[in-house]
């Protein structure tokens, strides 16, 4: 069996090329933006450079590729640059995944496909929609939730119009080693490995530190994907989360608590988002029943893991 990760290099991808190597005989394709993309890119992955926006350069990795599988994991995923420039995130997402499906109808119809959306499409939470459920109303609050409410509908059209075997999912946050600088835990993880390497000064600058989220250990969440092109129903759409709401002051005073360092707390208005729904946690139980899948790895761990991760990370820096 063949499996083809689209954005192989990026945080998740890598993390499902070490899980699907471990857990699976297929062989494993994935794709880079540009070549130098590969950081993170886990030993045993046939990696095409391919440029998904590029109608050519999709139609060449199917063939190359041949999937069996594939997961769709290729976008652009930083809520704040879709506000700085909301056409490269609805063109980047939506021409991304519209190329890769109309190239699978042609060369792979038979390839189950993991579309993978995000809480984010869920938007303006209210209280009483407490845990979010599939079918809660979706009220986007950026252009990026937006484009991944286009890109799980298009799954949906693909599967209804053509029975393109699609699944799709919408992941809470997820967080991990790996993560870019620019997620919250990471954010913080970063500046604290900084202040102990004696890199910057003791100030960890945040936004806003109120609402809370729904986190999730990546290494749960790839397993979800897995579970979910190879358990879950054709059309269907499953939340993936933990269930349980955390405040990002919680994630900041946990990452403190790991560190000896003495540090000041800084509002930064640059981190600080337009608009922030108050608070969101999903109810996953449909991909439970269906599947069995829970998170294992504990809260704690992961936030462990990630300031690890950026003790060493740090100490490569020039």
């Amino acid at each position: 069996m063949r499996a083809l990760i689209t954005g192989v290099a990026g945080f998740a991808g890598s993390h499902l090329v070490e899980y699907l190597a471990a857990a699976t005989d297929w062989e494993i394709w994935g794709n880079v933006l540009e070549a130098g993309h590969s950081r993170f890119i886990m030993p045993g992955a046939r990696v095409v450079v391919a440029d998904l926006r590029d109608s050519g350069a999709a139609r060449e990795l199917v063939e190359q590729a041949r999937p069996d599988f594939v997961f769709h994991l290729a976008a652009q995923t930083f809520v704040p640059q879709s506000w700085a420039d909301p056409w490269d995130t609805l063109e980047t997402n939506l021409r991304s995944q519209i190329n890769l499906c109309e190239t699978l109808l042609r060369s792979s119809p038979k390839a189950h496909v993991l579309v993978v959306g995000s809480n984010e499409e869920y938007g303006q939470v209210r209280s009483d929609e407490l845990p979010v459920k599939e079918d809660n109303p979706l009220r986007p609050d950026s252009p990026y939730a937006v484009s991944k409410i286009a890109q799980d509908f298009l799954g949906l059209q693909y599967f209804l119009s053509h029975g393109l075997p699609v699944v799709r999912v919408r992941p809470f946050n997820h967080i991990g080693p790996r993560q870019g600088e620019k997620f919250v835990a990471s954010a913080f993880a970063r500046q604290i490995a900084s202040i102990e390497a004696g890199l910057q000064p003791a100030v960890v600058k945040v936004g806003n530190l109120k609402p809370l989220r729904d986190f999730t250990d990546v290494r749960d969440i790839v397993r979800a994907y897995h579970l979910a092109l190879t358990q879950g129903e054709v059309g269907e759409v499953y939340n993936i989360g933990s269930g349980t709401p955390r405040s990002i002051r919680h994630v900041l005073d946990t990452l403190l608590s790991y560190s000896g360092a003495d540090v000041r707390i800084e509002i930064d208005p640059e981190r600080m988002r337009p608009s922030n729904t108050p608070m969101a946690y999903c109810d996953a139980s449909k991909f439970t029943a269906r599947t069995g899948w829970t998170p294992t790895i504990p809260f704690e761990q992961t936030l462990r893991d990630v300031l690890d991760d950026w003790r060493k990370r740090v100490r490569e820096i020039p």
